[in-house]
C-alpha cells in the first residue's frame, strides 16, 4: 500500500459544509478525506483522458496533413525508423 500523508487545506465555510454533506451515512463515502481523495482520483482520470483525446486529435491532424508512413508491418522497426528520420 502506498504511503499516505496529511494534507491540511482552508476551505470556506460554504465548502467545509458541502465536502461534509457527501460524506457520512447515506452517502458514498465514509469520511471527508474518502471524498476529496476520490476528487483528487477523478481530476487525474479527466486529465489522462485530455491527453490521451489530444494525442488522438494530433493523429488525426497528422493524417489530414499527409504526415503518414505506410505500416511495414513491425511497429518497433517503424517507431525506430521514425525516431532516426526526427532525430
Amino acid at each position: 500500500m502506498a504511503k499516505t500523508e496529511s494534507l491540511n487545506i482552508a476551505l470556506t465555510d460554504e465548502m467545509k459544509k458541502f465536502v461534509a454533506s457527501q460524506s457520512g451515512n447515506g452517502t458514498l463515502y465514509s469520511t471527508p478525506s474518502e471524498y476529496v481523495r476520490d476528487l483528487i482520483r477523478h481530476e487525474r482520470d479527466r486529465l489522462e483522458t485530455a491527453a490521451i483525446r489530444n494525442a488522438i486529435i494530433e493523429g488525426y491532424s497528422d493524417i489530414i496533413q499527409g504526415r503518414t508512413h505506410k505500416f511495414s508491418g513491425n511497429l518497433m522497426a517503424d517507431l525506430k525508423a521514425h525516431k532516426m528520420r526526427n532525430s
